[in-house]
């Protein structure tokens, strides 16, 4: 019981649970000073109305008229009697409301029924978004290597206009190297950028690695928290 007490005040529910566990026991101890109440009323009704009888009947109060006196006897332990119900009303009264209050609260099987609920709308959610994340990724793959497929095809055609002037002439040829030479240099500085985007990326999915595993690790606590509330709630 320490022990979920520990995990419950970590996962910042501990006002709520013990609010829950003692409005249960306070609600158990209600029922059971109710029944012992009304057998206690029952009980001392017969008492009093026995010894009161064999009391004032071996006292001779009665000799006279049994009758009346017997009328009075019984209108006296009525009122008493209605005394008891009156206070038995209360206390009910009182089990009426703490019962209200705990109605407020989930019960356990609500408790499962809502936890396996968000863990489908979880497992949903996190479907939909990997979905999501890949269209996104092809489109934007899909969109990259259209623009340099065109890029590719503008550097084919220049270097095809260029290359017929180019070996005509020495001039023209240092210049077409020249151009090759920039080209290349293009070429290698895409290369880079990409090669960063790379890294930035995988970066980002070791974050998001550390992130999952931190994740699972809270729905691992939480599980083993319900079950021992559950286990805790069953022994009270």
């Amino acid at each position: 019981m320490q022990l979920l007490n520990k995990k419950v005040e970590e996962a910042g529910s501990g006002s709520k649970v013990q609010k829950l566990v003692s409005l249960l026991k306070k609600s158990k101890a209600m029922e059971r000073q109710g029944t012992e109440f009304q057998s206690h009323c029952n009980l001392s009704r017969f008492r009093l109305q026995s010894d009161k009888l064999e009391e004032d009947l071996m006292n001779g109060n009665g000799d006279t008229d049994p009758c009346g006196y017997l009328d009075c006897s019984i209108s006296d332990l009525s009122n008493k009697l209605k005394f008891a119900k009156k206070e038995l009303s209360i206390k009910l009264r009182e089990l009426v409301s703490w019962k209200r209050q705990l109605d407020e609260f989930p019960i356990e099987a609500e408790l499962v029924q809502y936890e396996r609920r968000l863990s489908e709308l979880n497992i949903h959610m996190q479907d939909r978004l990997r979905q999501t994340r890949k269209y996104y990724d092809t489109y934007n793959a899909l969109f990259e290597i259209k623009d340099l497929m065109l890029k590719e095809i503008s550097l084919l055609n220049s270097v095809d206009s260029q290359f017929g002037d180019a070996i005509g002439n020495p001039a023209g040829r240092t210049k077409f190297i020249e151009s090759m030479d920039a080209i290349l240099k293009g070429i290698r500085q895409k290369f880079e950028k990409v090669l960063l985007g790379l890294q930035l990326e995988q970066k980002t999915l070791d974050v998001l690695r550390e992130r999952y595993s931190a994740a699972t690790m809270n729905q691992r606590q939480c599980v083993i928290l319900l079950k021992d509330f559950q286990i805790a709630s069953t022994s009270n």
